[in-house]
């Protein structure tokens, strides 16, 4: 069976060398062999290794709320089993019901309790010790967390906003919170815990956006070598917003954010390299223009809908900037 802890710590350092953190250099730390964690076969990870990896991921990206930042990122592809068969489920209710289930074979530090819809439906994350919180229990909590909202967007195709987020203490930074989770978090004493309302539960799953998803990653795995190489930020963000576009081209200030870096910075940065935020953000969505006018499978109306444009005329003068020539005369050369 798939090594679901493997897989996280493989994620993690993914998401580490988008922050500019040298997977190697954060295996050593850990007490980690990269070569043997890439390898199928072999021991697992003891608690030890990944509360290292945690510990030093947070360090070196100088970023307190690593955990908050890597849910916010990651997709549920990157679950392995566990996302294939939350994905094949009918509802989110479903999913989530499943989700719950499953949830021991992806963390040892809760279980997943799930309270079906009255006015509301409630997740619970339910600690599996009395312990003091480590500073990895913490982090890997908020990552769960966050990657549960933001995989519902997945699974609806449409951003979600809880209408209530507890912790069992006040949060740090709580304005980044809120902004991650869409939901001012408040304090209440032992729990852990999302709710949402309860129109979500049986809305049915679109799995069409994870087909979109895998033909993004394959268009990224397609990406000259250089530009892994280069390690630019430009050549960072290009990729990231590639892979996330499924769910909508983020703002700089959310870009920033991931990156754990003010809006300013992130600007003077791509200045360094001379680009703009809003040239990448371009880019992209000229390179899935492409792609979705190429398969013929959409009308120009929903690929304008599918990039961010509120209306067709929108979408129709961007393409003529991009390209020189309109959407509907590019179709039929």
């Amino acid at each position: 069976m798939e090594d679901q802890q493997k897989r996280m710590a493989l994620n993690l350092l993914a998401y580490a060398a988008q922050r500019d953190v040298q997977p190697q250099q954060l295996c050593k730390l850990a007490g980690i062999q990269l070569e043997e964690l890439k390898k199928p076969s072999g021991e697992t990870l003891s608690a030890a290794q990944m509360n290292n990896l945690w510990t030093n991921a947070g360090q070196l990206t100088n970023d307190p709320l690593f955990g908050l930042h890597f849910g916010e990122a990651l997709q549920i592809a990157a679950l392995g089993m566990v996302g294939e068969i939350i994905k094949s489920s009918s509802t989110v209710g479903e999913a989530i019901t499943h989700a719950a289930a499953l949830s021991h074979l992806v963390t040892d530090i809760f279980r997943m309790e799930v309270t079906p819809p009255g006015k509301t439906f409630i997740i619970r994350y339910i600690p599996i010790t009395d312990t003091t919180p480590s500073f990895s229990f913490l982090q890997l909590m908020d990552f769960f967390m966050v990657f549960t909202v933001h995989e519902l967007d997945g699974l609806l195709l449409q951003k979600i906003q809880p209408k209530a987020v507890r912790f069992p203490y006040i949060v740090s930074n709580i304005a980044e919170y809120e902004r991650v989770l869409r939901c001012r978090p408040v304090k209440r004493t032992g729990e852990y815990a999302l709710e949402f309302d309860k129109k979500y539960w049986n809305e049915p799953i679109l799995t069409a956006n994870y087909e979109l998803q895998s033909l993004l990653l394959k268009k990224i795995q397609a990406l000259p070598e250089q530009a892994t190489e280069i390690q630019s930020l430009q050549a960072r963000i290009y990729n990231y917003l590639l892979t996330n576009a499924y769910l909508g081209i983020i703002s700089l200030e959310q870009m920033a954010a991931n990156f754990n870096i003010s809006p300013r910075s992130l600007q003077r940065k791509l200045k360094e390299e001379g680009v703009k935020y809003q040239d990448i953000a371009d880019a992209v969505r000229k390179s899935l223009a492409m792609h979705y006018m190429a398969s013929g499978n959409y009308p120009l109306k929903e690929v304008s809908y599918m990039l961010g444009y509120n209306e067709l005329s929108a979408f129709t003068r961007a393409f003529k900037r991009w390209t020189g020539d309109t959407p509907g005369s590019y179709q039929h050369n």
